[in-house]
Order: C-alpha cells, then sequence, then structure tokens
C-alpha cells in the first residue's frame, strides 16, 4: 500500500479498506485533545455556564461544514479534498491559499498540543525541562506517522477508545457523586442550574461570544477526515460516518461539560487544570487527577499527530499540482513510499515549537491556540464557500451554508473581545497575510505564464 493515501485522485473504490464506523471513529480520535480537556477550561472561565450553548452552536456549523465536504467527496471525489475543490470553485490561488492556510494551522496546532502535553507531563516530573518532553513527544509522534496508513489507524483507534472512555469515566464518578454514592470533604454545594440569564451568562454576551472560539476548537479534526474519506470502501458512506461522529462527539461533550458547570461555581474554573478534574476536587478521589492527566496527554498525543499525518500527506498533494516545490512530493521507495522530504518540513514545523514552548511557556499556548482555531476556522469558510459553487443546492440548503458562515465569522470575530487571546488573531491574520502574498506573487509571475504557454 502507498505510504499516505487519505484521499485518492483516479484511485478505483477498491482501494478503500475502511467502513463508515471505523472513519467515525478515526474521526473522534482525531478530534477530541487538548482542545475540549484544557481549552474548554478557558472557554468555562470566560463565559460560566453558557459554554453548553457555545458547544451545540459550534456543533452545527460543524455538521454544516462536513456535510457539505462529505457531498462534494461523494460528487467529484479527488486527491487534495477541500483544497482541490477551493480550486475548481475560484481558481488556483484558492487551492493553494486553502492548502497552505491548513499546513500552517496543523503545525500550529502542533505547537499547541506539544507545549500542552509538556506542561500536563510536568505534574509527575516537575523538574524536567518544557524542551525534553517536547522533543520526546515530537520523537514518538513522528514514529506513528513512519508506521504507515495502517499504524496510524491503528494507534488513532486505540487512542480514541482511550480518550472516550476517560470522559465516559468523567461522566459516571460525577453522576455517582451528584447521587450521593461518592462523598466529598464536608458539605460540598454544587453550582446547580442556573436560575438567571446573569448566572446563565455571567460575563455578559461579550464573553460568551469569546468563548465560541474554544468550542470550535474542541471539533477541530474534520478535515482530516475529509482527507480520509476516500478509503471509504463505501465512499457514499462519507456523510453517514461523519454524523455519527458529530453525534458522538456532541453527546459526550455536552453531558460532560453540563456536568461540570453543574457541579462546581463558575470562579472556580481555570486554564491550568481540566474543567473535568476541578468539578470532582472536593471529592476523595486522589488517583482521578493522575488518571485523567494521563487521558489529556493521550488525547493531545492524538491529535498533534494526527495534525501531522495530515500536513505530511497535504504537502505531498500541494507538490504534485505544483503549488509547493517538486522535492516534497518525492517518496522512499525502499520505505512504504515514505515522503521524507514533505515529514522533514514538518518535523521543523515541530522543531520550531519545540523551541518556542521552551522561550515562552507561559503565553504561547492560549495565543497558538486561538492562532491555530481561527486558521482552521478559515478553511471551513473556505469548504462552505466552494460548496455554494461546486454543488447544486436548494434554496434551504444554501441558507444553512449562509448559517454555518455566520457562525464561523462570530467565533472569529469573538477573539477580538478578549485581550488575553487578541494576539493570536493577529498571528492568524499575519499567516493569511503571507500566504496571500505568494499566491498573489504566483498567479502574476508563474501561473500565468505557465497558462498562457499551455
Amino acid at each position: 500500500m502507498d505510504f499516505f493515501i487519505p484521499s485518492g485522485q483516479n484511485k478505483d473504490s477498491e482501494t478503500g479498506n475502511l467502513s463508515w464506523w471505523q472513519l467515525s471513529l478515526i474521526g473522534v480520535g482525531c478530534t477530541i485533545g487538548t482542545g475540549f480537556f484544557l481549552g474548554s477550561a478557558i472557554g468555562i472561565k470566560i463565559t460560566g455556564p453558557s459554554i453548553v450553548i457555545s458547544f451545540l452552536l459550534a456543533a452545527i456549523g460543524t455538521y454544516i461544514v462536513y456535510n457539505l465536504l462529505a457531498r462534494m467527496t461523494v460528487e467529484d471525489p479527488q486527491e487534495g479534498s477541500f483544497c482541490y475543490y477551493a480550486n475548481k470553485a475560484y481558481g488556483r490561488w484558492a487551492g493553494f491559499s486553502c492548502g497552505w492556510n491548513y499546513w500552517s494551522s496543523n503545525i500550529l496546532i502542533m505547537g499547541s498540543q506539544l507545549t500542552a502535553l509538556s506542561i500536563l507531563s510536568r505534574f509527575w516530573f516537575p523538574t524536567v525541562p518544557l524542551w525534553m518532553f517536547a522533543t520526546g513527544y515530537a520523537i514518538l509522534s513522528i514514529i506513528v506517522v513512519i508506521s504507515g496508513n495502517k499504524g496510524f489507524d491503528k494507534v488513532e483507534n486505540i487512542l480514541a477508545v482511550i480518550k472516550t472512555a476517560a470522559i465516559f469515566m468523567f461522566i459516571i464518578i460525577a453522576a455517582a457523586a451528584l447521587l450521593g454514592w461518592i462523598h466529598g470533604n464536608g458539605d460540598v454545594n454544587h453550582a446547580g442550574i442556573p436560575a438567571s440569564s446573569n448566572e446563565l451568562f455571567p460575563t455578559g454576551i461579550k464573553g460568551f461570544w469569546t468563548s465560541l472560539i474554544y468550542a470550535y476548537y474542541a471539533y477541530g479534526g474534520i478535515e482530516v477526515i475529509g482527507l480520509m474519506a476516500m478509503r471509504l470502501k463505501k465512499k457514499e458512506d462519507a456523510p453517514k460516518a461523519g454524523i455519527i461522529m458529530l453525534i458522538v462527539l456532541v453527546v459526550i461533550y455536552v453531558i460532560s461539560l453540563g456536568l461540570a458547570v453543574y457541579m462546581t461555581a463558575h470562579g472556580a474554573f481555570n486554564e491550568k487544570e481540566s474543567p473535568f478534574v476541578t468539578a470532582l476536587n472536593k471529592y476523595n478521589l486522589a488517583f482521578f487527577p493522575h488518571v485523567f492527566n494521563g487521558a489529556i496527554i493521550i488525547a493531545g498525543f492524538s491529535t498533534m499527530t494526527a495534525s501531522l499525518f495530515g500536513v505530511t500527506a497535504l504537502l505531498v498533494t500541494l507538490a504534485k499540482d505544483g503549488d509547493a516545490p517538486s522535492l516534497f512530493s518525492k517518496k522512499l521507495k525502499s520505505w512504504k513510499g515514505l515522503p521524507l522530504p514533505s515529514l522533514g518540513l514538518a518535523t521543523v514545523g515541530l522543531i520550531t515549537s519545540i523551541i518556542t514552548a521552551l522561550l515562552l511557556p507561559g503565553k504561547i499556548y492560549e495565543y497558538i491556540t486561538t492562532a491555530a482555531g481561527i486558521l482552521i476556522l478559515f478553511n471551513w469558510a473556505f469548504i462552505i464557500i466552494s460548496a455554494l459553487r461546486n454543488l447544486k443546492m436548494k434554496i434551504w440548503e444554501k441558507l444553512l451554508a449562509f448559517l454555518g458562515l455566520m457562525l464561523i465569522l462570530a467565533a472569529i470575530s469573538g477573539t477580538l473581545m478578549e485581550k488575553s487571546i487578541r494576539p493570536g488573531f493577529f498571528v492568524s491574520l499575519l499567516v493569511v497575510l503571507i500566504i496571500g502574498t505568494v499566491a498573489f506573487i504566483m498567479q502574476k509571475k508563474v501561473w500565468k505564464k505557465v497558462n498562457h504557454a499551455g
């Protein structure tokens, strides 16, 4: 089997080896990460119990994006997935910008995950430098990616089960605590169901608006499923795989977050601790912080590895299409067709993240997380506007697409409302500006000449 065929131009259906439920499981594995386990704590701190509403709105937006991506995949399965569809709809500049925006967003995601993993690992080893943990996790991630498609699938499936089990463990323990089966330290007072709009939105609409980016970030990962849809045995199962994946995510996200904000007052949550650990702090559960810390590390490692898988695969496609130097399309025939140059560039991104984590351990996580989340949403917006041109839609389908765009715009603009994460917005704009400038130069100097020559 070729190394990395997340999608496959001119591959016939017989090359598919995944059932829809396997793709759904991989989707869960690629999605649940520190964006949920840790990022949700920032969201709760910003908006309080209304974080549950934020996650429901983000789920609606995520469904709209994935459904449109899956429909385009079924109608016109092509290598490059969403980047190909952007190119088809608006021209080469769109495909180029979409591809490099996705590549950049995932490099930032890997940086934020590495930073989070390193900080979490110091829970047990407080004297070990951050860069040592970051280096170790980076090497492990590269090993998983080198193992090829089958190795990646197996690891992601196992990690998906562990991560999902950790969330269910919290739900079961929290339910037992609420039923009085587990006793806390002294009298435990729960926050309860918000009785007024002030309790539901303790920081007002501004805080709720800002929290949307963290809800969306927790659903980031559907792009990998779009890239892998061509590996389905039945390509028409792509929409079903995505819908089941989203239903599973929404159910466990909403129930777990709902329990957390029901059990604990708004002011108790902070960005340095998972909200699920905070919710059970008053109970005699010495094992729980250790178990859950391990689960969060597994979740972060899983999403980081999925990002490395995605950027390596996409860069090969970009190189084949002429949107990246041809060097990055080369593969090693002697070792499962390993795309060494592409993986090498991604590794450079990982090393840069390690250095950054060493120099700016205090601020980098929130800034990079915000920037990565915004760049992902830029890609999601590209998917929607590409579908509007590529697909034949009924009026209500177009209205639904515009609703998706409005929700994405709300999440992006909300980052300007909070001073602590505002720099992430400008980091994302800088990345977009650089990519846009390169695309403009390529359009004027290179692609135009190629078109004329053709």
